[in-house]
């Protein structure tokens, strides 16, 4: 398990860009696109073996569990999966995990946070999709929170976030809020993305799948 062939990789992946054009066009290095496709074929070929990121391939790289639902991996991987056709190539890939570059602007960072939050597309955060977003950022953490924690949480950031008071979060409330609360933002970076040229992270190693 968890071995590729060289015959696998003698072709270019799916959605496969030079690395000096990807680089140019996001917050990555030559060097640093160049290290994400070797972990783009890892995660690529852990499953299904056909070069492109499906959604129980993604789970298994985050979780070490192709079969643990969550609506963070789901929301993350449908925002990932930039044409819309239920995998990930490497394009969309490096583009889209270049939000999570140190590097990366703020405000980028704070517009992916929103429609990640925003799961119905609407435009908005209403209370019932920030609370699901909540209780599933806590099961990623294996964290557990009483109902009345949870509830406190949504609404202790709607009074901050909601100046209006119209029952929903719009983008300008939502980059106010994120301004006073960088805090909001701390998933949004990951550190390991400036270091992947010296080590890929951890989950690499396990991104095998199980009989």
């Amino acid at each position: 398990m968890g071995c590729v062939s060289s015959k696998q990789f003698s072709r270019p992946a799916p959605g496969y860009e030079e690395p000096a054009v990807l680089a140019s066009e996001t917050s990555f290095t030559v060097n640093e696109v160049e290290a994400l496709y070797e972990l783009y074929k890892k995660m690529s070929f852990s499953i299904f073996k056909d070069g492109l990121i499906h959604k129980e391939e993604f789970q298994l790289a985050l979780f070490r569990n192709s079969k643990k639902a969550n609506l963070f991996a789901d929301r993350v991987f449908d925002l990932f999966d930039l044409k819309r056709n239920g995998v990930i190539d490497f394009e969309e890939f490096v583009r889209s995990l270049s939000i999570f570059h140190p590097k990366t602007p703020a405000s980028e960072k704070t517009a992916f946070a929103f429609k990640l939050y925003d799961l119905r597309g609407t435009g908005y955060i209403e209370k019932e999709e920030l609370r699901e977003m909540v209780l599933a950022l806590l099961d990623e953490s294996d964290l557990c929170l009483s109902d009345s924690a949870v509830v406190t949480i949504v609404d202790n950031t709607f009074s901050q976030a909601d100046s209006n008071g119209d029952g929903k979060i719009d983008p300008t409330e939502w980059e106010e809020f994120v301004k006073k609360n960088p805090a909001a933002l701390r998933n949004m970076s990951l550190p390991y993305l400036q270091d992947i040229t010296m080590a890929f992270p951890s989950f690499v190693v396990h991104s095998e799948a199980n009989d």
